[in-house]
């Protein structure tokens, strides 16, 4: 383990739980991975799981506190969510060696996975357990990579008295919809970012999580989750210079378009966005198949193109605080 890793005093809070009806939704748990690893994210229910305690979320998965949240990195479906994601960061991050915080950062793999490529790594994550698991995989790692890392064990309203400010890139994955403050959080992250630095958020996309209910003949989810999107009239109107179609959700933490005017009030430009699992959501945990590069090719593309990346289950928005 790196000498610069340490963890912070006081309760560990985690984000709570994401806010669906799929009830046989277990293998979404937020986190950031590597290219080729991922944790799960999201469970039954909307609205978050964890309640507030001494301003930090309890950490809750699904309910059960000893869900196996690594499980999931070995399915076909975390697989595809975290290529694509670092396949989009290789394309819009600075060069390294840059100063990277990732928030909410999970089990660590994805600030692994930026070490190797040369940049400097601070992790924010509040629950014990993946701090655990990111210890462990951090001192696996040569010291040139471990050197890297900082691990740092506190919350996302913590994280600029804890670590500074001043990042050249922002990671925030799989984390705002499980955050009741969700503007607060946006503001927090535009705040952490240098003028001229990379914002990078995953989240759920709202107005197309009724898919993977359709696609496995869940008929009473489909109408539910129809219902929480709008008032199922499909009316088919579009806000200005719309995200994703379709009204905003119940849950403003699934709203794609919500969260980019607020970042663009802050003053953080849009420079892409992607639809992150488009064709293989409704795989349940299903592992990776001979075709896994092919598969993942297939899922790039749609992520870049209406209206493919409009229904796919996560959105992946990449924004740059204006110089």
């Amino acid at each position: 383990m790196s000498a610069r890793t340490g963890a912070a005093a006081g309760p560990a809070g985690a984000a709570g739980v994401d806010a669906t009806a799929d009830r046989a939704d277990t293998a979404d748990i937020a986190a950031d991975q590597d290219l080729d690893q991922g944790q799960s994210g999201g469970g039954p229910g909307r609205g978050p799981a964890g309640g507030r305690d001494d301003g930090q979320l309890l950490a809750m998965i699904d309910g059960v506190p000893d869900y196996d949240y690594v499980a999931h990195t070995a399915t076909l479906r975390g697989v595809v969510r975290q290529r694509l994601v670092t396949r989009a960061l290789r394309e819009h991050l600075p060069a390294a060696p840059a100063r990277i915080v990732d928030v909410g950062g999970g089990t660590g793999v994805q600030a692994l996975a930026l070490a190797r490529l040369g940049y400097d790594v601070t992790i924010c994550e509040p629950d014990e357990r993946m701090v655990d698991e990111a210890t462990r995989a951090f001192a696996t790692a040569p010291k040139e990579i471990r050197d890297r890392i900082r691990l740092v064990q506190c919350g996302a309203f913590e994280v600029a008295d804890r670590v500074g400010t001043g990042f050249d890139a922002t990671l925030c994955h799989g984390v705002i919809m499980f955050v009741p403050e969700t503007e607060a959080l946006l503001r927090a992250l535009v705040r952490l970012t240098r003028p001229g630095g990379t914002i990078s958020i995953v989240g759920k996309n709202g107005p197309g999580l009724a898919l993977r209910a359709g696609l496995q003949g869940r008929w009473r989810d489909v109408l539910t989750q129809l219902a929480e999107n709008g008032d199922g009239a499909g009316n088919g109107a579009l806000p200005p210079e719309p995200v994703v179609l379709g009204p905003a959700p119940a849950n403003s933490a699934d709203d794609p378009s919500l969260i980019r005017s607020v970042l663009v009030a802050e003053g953080a430009e849009p420079l892409a966005w992607y639809g992150i699992r488009t064709f293989t959501d409704h795989l349940a945990d299903e592992p990776p198949t001979a075709d896994l590069d092919d598969i993942v090719q297939a899922e790039w593309v749609a992520g870049t193109l209406d209206p493919y990346r409009q229904v796919a289950r996560l959105v992946h928005l990449v924004h740059r605080r204006q110089p």
